[in-house]
């Protein structure tokens, strides 16, 4: 069975970034769940407006389908913001090694106010944090800080994989 991974997290902590080393250390393959959104949803997250719970339903279901399809180790950034959210992503994919992004609001809204050539504007911040539903023990979570070096992150990362280490 391949490993499934799937890096999470509110908006801009980094899943993308973290996402596409690991993937290079394991010599996966990495998907954006940004690219997955229906482009309804795209729309109206570029307006400003928070997806619903019906918004996020398919591509919910589209982010396990890719996770279930893939024949080798695959690491997916997708917010996944709610228990009900990866729940049903694992119903498709199965089991899924999470890794948690964390980080401070204040941090993030900079890093937001930073950010060129991506849909998700600054405003959208606190409705992802209102949401966000930290993974539970009983979901095995990997827990690091987005603001710790890129390069720490990675190898903590895989360090916890690997069994290494344990929280």
């Amino acid at each position: 069975m391949a490993l499934k991974i799937l890096v999470m997290g509110v908006t801009a902590t980094g899943k993308t970034t973290l996402g596409i080393e690991l993937a290079q250390a394991l010599r996966g393959r990495f998907v954006d769940g940004d690219d997955l959104h229906p482009r309804g949803n795209v729309t109206k997250m570029a307006r400003g407006e928070p997806l619903t719970d019906r918004d996020r339903a398919p591509w919910l279901d589209r982010v396990g389908r890719t996770l279930a399809e893939s024949d080798g180790m695959t690491v997916i950034a997708c917010s996944a913001l709610k228990r009900t959210y990866r729940d049903r992503i694992r119903a498709r994919a199965g089991f899924v090694a999470l890794v948690h992004l964390t980080g401070d609001r204040d941090t993030l809204e900079q890093r937001l106010k930073a950010r060129t050539g991506h849909y998700m504007p600054a405003s959208l911040l606190d409705s992802q944090l209102a949401t966000l539903e930290p993974p539970t023990r009983d979901e095995w979570p990997i827990v690091v800080e987005a603001i710790r070096p890129r390069r720490r992150l990675v190898g903590e990362v895989l360090d916890r994989l690997r069994g290494r280490r344990v929280d």
